[in-house]
């Protein structure tokens, strides 16, 4: 379940793709018009090309792209272009993950390179400010997740308590079922990655905090965008492997301490 080389097990993907949809049904299901076709064309952009890169490299086509449709076509803006989304999620799904080999292979996620490239591209889109159905609708797939330990609470309670205690340094919390709304998916689905997060023990406390503190830092005073989540999510995520490579250097100079190395 780790990046660095050692690709995912199928189970673990459709795992995934049924944690998540949930929360999607809920986003579709609420503007069915316009949410349905970005949400076909999320998927044809995705698993066309790793169909085309796994013909390339004369392997077996998965479906990991489903994974990353779903995610993208929950937090992307209803007015986007199905060109813009076809677009977004094949730059997303090439750069984050089919470059370095597949799923497993990569640091980032997928949906978080074509989520925010969207953001930067087309800046005129913005962002739907999350619904507690959305959020409420996130917590039986985080439960299954983490019971089966496919992402770590570790990094789920760093970044929750980091960005609450931000927010609580700018005085009282007037709207903290707000902020937790805002915070739900995106940290679930997005954050807690394991592929985007850090691999270690000590690592996942700290690219955790590194998370909720980017939340905290990217939103507006008082409240918490998918903008903010999205960004927070794609810079810890490129800090990730470079604090897991600390973290093994500090193991490794204790050892040597106590070893008289």
């Amino acid at each position: 379940m780790t990046r660095q080389g050692r690709p995912w097990p199928s189970g673990v993907t459709m795992v995934q793709i049924l944690a998540l949809c949930a929360p999607c049904a809920v986003v579709v299901a609420g503007d069915l018009v316009t949410r349905l076709p970005i949400l076909i064309a999320a998927v044809i952009a995705a698993l066309g090309l790793e169909a085309l890169f796994a013909v390339l490299r004369r392997r077996d086509p998965g479906v990991d792209g489903l994974t990353t449709a779903l995610i993208f076509a929950t937090l992307c803006p209803a007015e986007t272009a199905i060109w813009q989304v076809a677009v977004c999620v094949s730059l997303g799904v090439v750069l984050g993950e089919l470059v370095f080999g597949g799923r497993g292979f990569g640091f980032l996620h997928p949906a978080t390179v074509g989520l925010a490239l969207l953001v930067l591209s087309f800046p005129q889109l913005g962002f739907a400010p999350p619904s507690q159905a959305l959020a409420l609708a996130t917590l039986p797939g985080a439960a299954m997740l983490l019971a089966l330990g496919l992402i770590s609470g570790r990094v789920l309670l760093a970044a929750v308590a980091t960005a609450a205690g931000l927010y609580a340094l700018g005085g009282p919390v007037t709207a903290p079922l707000a902020l937790a709304t805002g915070l739900a998916f995106g940290l679930v689905f997005l954050i807690a990655d394991p592929v985007a997060a850090a691999s270690t023990t000590t690592g996942r406390w700290v690219y955790g905090a590194l998370a909720g503190g980017l939340v905290a830092v990217f939103s507006p005073p008082g409240e918490i965008t998918s903008q903010a989540v999205v960004f927070a999510a794609l810079m810890a995520g490129i800090f990730a492997p470079l604090i897991d490579r600390l973290v093994v250097i500090a193991h490794v100079a204790r050892w040597r301490r106590r070893h008289g190395d």
